[in-house]
């Protein structure tokens, strides 16, 4: 049956997934049983050998290719979304845990980490593999792998409550075991599985973890590189004093403020998760509270992920619900709310998620619209607008080898510092290729003694289809465009800064690539004399 099904998708050429279904359906439209599935298609070609495939191909009525080997393999590929940005993601949750935090809104579930729910995806791979991060990691591999997505670039996403709460010896144990997963062999310390990690079959190229804003101190971000994190997820909700105070947040502004700052100066990325719709706010301030964050140079997060409150069942917040003090939006003001927000988002911002996935069933009050992004893309192109964030733009499976781009530049002011964020774009800006952030640390502040006198990259990502490494194919990695605008960030340093140095915050699985263009290891940066 699976030969019968390839043997249609080459002879007619399939190349999309609508013709894909209507050739399946039209081999089965006489056969009760099921077609078989995208991934089970895609394992059946794999496992044919190259003589196998030639006869396919011949039968078929056409030659053999390495094109038509490729498009085979890109139109049976699972969700192909998952590595249009570069990188193929893998979240892999802690134990359930305590959490010093008190907020109205956390649901709290016994044998899951606070603020996550059983039936959440993520926490039901993890509960399947018994919280061990070593077979989270692997099984998410291998599904990712099974689907027909490359898996050599990790981005490798720590979840589950509050991170800085946990003990450093279980943190650094639960870094070690991701990372001899990627390896595919133990070592006996962390720094030694990084190592071998620079040059793994799966690289971990980015490593981000959630904490709150009030766990962030010196200690805290010292240990944070000692473990290879670039990207730090502040739990920030709101900025505005008198809702985190509504909602129990334990910690306020102030708080955030400092912490992105001293991870800026520190040279992580630095990502808010938002809150619209908590107790306390309301259409008008919840609309402000997202001008306000770019607004000033207080803070100016790199990446967003709204999150508006769902009422769940046994929190503070379903007590409020049930008691009339509290109303959540409906889901046509929401859609408002967030097509206004999206409208306002600076092109150097990425928005990561629009809402939480939390299953429909376990929400009482608030939207239970899983795919609200989706509904409010297509809103958007009804209505003749785009949003400008960089998910929004990303070049994706958008990209022709023949289309003229030049780079773009863009200076803000964040955290006390300057930051420079350099972009490849076509002329329309319509098509984003490839970003780097470039920080100027504030005068007085330098969190970590190897980045006294340094200029600091904080971030370097060439977008499209995710490429093997030292692989070249129909996508813009590969192509020089990150060393591109490295070598423009130099000359910038150099030009425009009295400092003789520049630093990138590497993450474990890219320091090789940084080697190459002169950058030597310091600490745990990767450093470059001017």
């Amino acid at each position: 049956m699976e030969k019968e099904i390839l043997k249609k998708i080459i002879s007619e050429g399939v190349d999309n997934p609508k013709n894909l279904e209507r050739a399946k359906r039209s081999i089965m439209s006489d056969r009760k049983n099921k077609a078989p599935s995208n991934i089970s298609l895609l394992q059946f070609y794999h496992k044919m050998g190259p003589k196998e495939k030639a006869l396919l191909f011949k039968v078929a009525g056409r030659r053999f290719s390495e094109k038509m080997n490729r498009q085979i393999k890109r139109v049976l590929k699972t969700r192909p979304v998952r590595s249009l940005s570069g990188i193929v993601n893998v979240s892999v949750l802690t134990k359930p845990y305590p959490c010093p935090g008190k907020c109205i809104y956390c649901p709290q579930e016994k044998g899951s980490p606070k603020s996550y729910l059983k039936e959440e995806p993520a926490v039901m791979r993890a509960i399947m593999n018994k919280y061990d991060p070593e077979k989270q990691v692997k099984t998410r591999i291998e599904a990712l792998k099974l689907s027909g997505h490359p898996v050599d670039k990790i981005d490798l996403r720590i979840i589950g409550g509050t991170w800085s709460y946990y003990p450093k010896k279980y943190r650094e144990w639960f870094v070690k075991r991701c990372f001899d997963s990627c390896n595919g062999r133990d070592k006996k310390t962390l720094s030694a599985s990084q190592k071998t990690n620079e040059n793994s079959r799966h690289r971990i190229v980015g490593l981000s973890v959630e904490t709150r804003p009030d766990f962030i101190n010196l200690k805290e971000v010292i240990i944070l590189r000692g473990f290879g994190v670039t990207t730090v997820e502040l739990g920030v909700q709101s900025i505005y004093d008198e809702v985190l105070k509504k909602i129990k947040r334990g910690h306020g502004v102030s708080e955030t403020i400092r912490a992105t700052k001293m991870l800026k100066d520190a040279g992580f990325k630095v990502c808010y998760q938002m809150m619209p719709n908590l107790p306390g706010s309301d259409m008008e301030k919840d609309k402000k509270m997202f001008e306000d964050l770019f607004l000033g140079s207080d803070f100016q997060p790199d990446q967003l992920k709204i999150y508006p409150m769902a009422t769940i069942k046994g929190t503070p917040a379903y007590n409020l619900w049930l008691a009339k003090k509290y109303r959540p939006y409906s889901d046509v003001r929401l859609k408002k709310l967030l097509k206004e927000i999206k409208k306002g988002i600076p092109r150097y911002v990425r928005i990561q998620r629009l809402i939480r996935d939390i299953p429909a069933q376990n929400i009482e009050a608030g939207t239970k619209i899983s795919n609200l992004r989706q509904i409010i893309l297509e809103e958007m192109k009804k209505e003749g607008w785009s949003c400008r964030c960089i998910r929004c733009r990303e070049i994706k499976a958008a990209y022709d080898k023949k289309e003229r781009i030049k780079i773009f530049r863009k200076n803000y002011p964040a955290s006390g510092g300057k930051e420079m964020f350099l972009s490849f774009e076509d002329g329309k800006r319509k098509k984003l290729y490839s970003i780097l952030r470039l920080r100027i640390p504030s005068p007085d502040s330098s969190p970590i003694r190897d980045l006294e006198g340094a200029a600091i990259i904080r971030e370097v990502h060439t977008y499209g289809q995710q490429l093997a490494i030292k692989k070249r194919g129909l996508s813009p990695q590969h192509r020089g465009l990150g060393k591109k605008l490295i070598k423009k960030a130099e000359e910038i340093v150099k030009r425009e800064s009295d400092l003789k140095k520049i630093a990138v915050i590497s993450a474990v699985g890219t320091r090789n690539y940084y080697r190459k263009l002169g950058f030597r290891k310091k600490g745990t940066y990767l450093m470059k004399r001017l």
